[in-house]
């Protein structure tokens, strides 16, 4: 469900950016507004950035091999990793150094177009909500009861979240770019284009490095959430053979992978052959209660040494 929502979402917002990214540039070309550079540069890289997600999500799906054994599914985390990164230089840094540059020499936006960007930026905010809505809708097939920024710290699959983001950042570019060229337009001051630029490279930066900072926690190995080891957990205690669990450890090697390493104390009693069968429905037992995970398990019988201890052979 992650997997093909977050799909969806991306392709619905590649579309929008591309569509846009034509028309901004138009606008731009034909008034000169930094404001439309800076936009027309941010739905470009967003366009990038959702072709790298879906670039991450292909080569995601390659089968293990003997260099890769967990096989590939951290690969996803890379290239939204690379998405941030692209969102900071290429949108964020390009949108300050252009307003900065302005307000040096600003410049009114005069000629026979000036009206078009309001007429780009209207459309635009109406692409931009259409995308964002749908990533909002998918998100919403997953989050649960999560709230919204719940959701992004700890969602495993990286794609949903980068496109409320992004989706998120370009609306609320577009409205201090409507903002700043609407004042240039009624003050004939350019500088209120520059200082609309100027919060869109702010904002595109903040969200950027948000990205990042969670990227990076899932490309550096995030555990199961509370949920899914509570289940493990409790799926494997409950199997006849198994006294409890030791200790347990999970590690999430794609968005959809989780390894799980537990010591579990079997019965003193128990011969190799019944032990083995405990394991084996164990492994059964928590697949069954994680369908929407795939499981690698790695189970060690031990002995408890302090039931032992209490009930003495």
């Amino acid at each position: 469900m992650s997997t093909q929502g977050g799909t969806k979402a991306i392709i619905a917002a590649l579309t929008a950016n591309l569509g846009i990214a034509v028309t901004k540039f138009v606008a731009f070309l034909l008034t000169g507004s930094s404001s439309m550079l800076a936009e027309s540069v941010h739905s470009v890289a967003d366009s990038g950035n959702q072709a790298l997600l879906l670039l991450g999500g292909k080569r995601a799906r390659r089968a293990a091999t003997p260099e890769h054994p967990f096989g590939y599914g951290r690969e996803r985390y890379f290239w939204a990793f690379v998405v941030s990164i692209v969102l900071f230089s290429v949108g964020g840094l390009f949108a300050l150094y252009e307003a900065f540059h302005k307000l040096q020499h600003p410049q009114p936006i005069e000629g026979f177009w000036w009206w078009l960007p309001l007429v780009v930026l209207v459309i635009s905010i109406g692409l931009e909500s259409y995308s964002f809505r749908t990533a909002i809708r998918e998100s919403n097939h997953v989050r649960g009861s999560r709230g919204w920024v719940e959701f992004i710290q700890t969602a495993k699959a990286p794609e949903l979240p980068v496109v409320l983001l992004e989706d998120f950042a370009a609306l609320i570019g577009l409205v201090f770019a409507l903002v700043g060229v609407g004042l240039t337009l009624i003050t004939g001051n350019g500088i209120w284009d520059a200082v609309g630029t100027g919060l869109i490279g702010l904002l595109l930066v903040t969200v950027a490095i948000t990205l990042s900072v969670e990227m990076k926690s899932l490309l550096l190995g995030e555990s199961g959430t509370a949920e899914h080891v509570r289940a493990i957990e409790e799926a494997l205690a409950s199997t006849e053979g198994i006294d409890r669990v030791i200790h347990m450890r999970t590690l999430h090697i794609g968005p959809e992978e989780l390894l799980v390493a537990a010591k579990v104390a079997v019965t003193t009693t128990d011969t190799a052959d019944e032990i083995a069968d405990a394991i084996n429905r164990a492994e059964l037992a928590a697949r069954r209660a994680t369908p929407d995970l795939t499981l690698l398990l790695y189970l060690e019988p031990d002995l408890d040494t302090a039931l032992a201890d209490r009930h003495p052979a």
